[in-house]
C-alpha cells in the first residue's frame, strides 16, 4: 500500500544520504529526560534474552541493561556503529536506495528504531521489511520527539505537527497486514515541569508507536 504521495517523500536536501551521514556524529539528539523515557519503555517491553534490531542506530542504543541473546545494528556511519558497545553486530545500508534488510525472515524478537522514521522516503517497503524480519508476537518500536535534520526529513514530517507525525507512524503500522492496532506513548521530558516554571519551555517531548507482529 502507498500512503505517500511523490512530494510527500521529498528532502530539502536531496543528495545521496550517504554524503550527509559520511562524518560521525558522536552526540545524542535528544536530551537525557526523552532518554530515560525511552530506556524505561524498552526494559519494559523488551525480552530478556530476545534479539533485537536497532534500526538506523548511532554509537549509542539507549537500551536498558537487560542481557540480549544477539543485538544488530544498523546505520549510515560505520563508525559510529562501532563506537556502540550494545551491538553484537552491525552493518551500513541506505533504506531510501535499498530497501530490503539483509536478514532472515522472522528472526527477531523487536525491532526498534529511535528519532529516524522522518529520514524514510520508503516507509511503507521499510515497515514490511520490519514485519518480515519479526518473530510472531515480536514487537516494533519506533520512537521520535519533535527534533530533526529539517533538510533531510521527508516533506510529509516537515509539514506536519507532532500530532501528525504520530498519526503518521501509525499509518506506517497500518500500511502492513497483520501488524496489531498501533499503541501509542506520549510523555513529557522530566525536566520540562522545572523549565515551565521559569518560563523556558520544557524538555523533548517522548513519543513511541508500537505494534506486534500477529502471525
Amino acid at each position: 500500500m502507498q500512503l505517500l504521495k511523490p512530494e510527500q517523500r521529498d528532502k530539502l536536501d536531496g543528495s545521496n544520504d550517504r554524503l550527509f551521514y559520511n562524518s560521525p556524529r558522536l552526540v545524542t539528539h535528544v536530551d537525557e529526560g526523552f532518554i530515560q523515557q525511552l530506556t524505561a519503555l524498552y526494559k519494559e517491553k523488551l525480552p530478556e534474552g530476545g534479539r533485537i534490531l536497532d534500526l538506523m542506530s548511532s554509537w549509542v542504543s539507549h537500551l536498558p541493561d537487560t542481557e540480549f541473546s544477539h543485538v544488530e545494528g544498523h546505520g549510515m556511519n560505520e563508525e559510529e556503529l562501532a563506537r556502540n558497545k550494545r551491538l553484537n553486530h552491525y552493518f551500513v545500508q541506505n533504506l531510501n536506495t535499498d530497501l530490503q534488510l539483509p536478514l532472515e525472515d522472522q528472526s527477531f524478537d523487536a525491532v526498534v528504531c529511535t528519532v529516524s522514521v522522518q529520514y524514510l522516503q520508503y516507509p511503507e517497503a521499510i515497515f514490511s521489511e520490519v514485519y518480515r524480519v519479526l518473530k510472531t508476537d515480536g514487537i516494533a518500536i519506533f520512537s521520535f520527539s519533535n527534533r530533526m535534520f529539517y533538510q533531510k526529513a521527508i516533506a510529509a514530517w516537515r509539514d506536519g505537527s507532532d500530532r501528525d507525525h504520530v498519526n503518521l507512524v501509525k499509518s506506517y503500522f497500518s500500511s502492513v497486514p497483520r501488524f496489531s492496532t498501533p499503541e501509542v506513548v506520549e510523555k513529557t521530558s522530566p525536566a520540562a515541569g522545572f523549565f515551565q516554571m521559569l518560563g523556558m519551555g520544557g524538555g523533548d517531548p517522548f513519543y513511541a508507536v508500537m505494534a506486534r507482529r500477529m502471525l
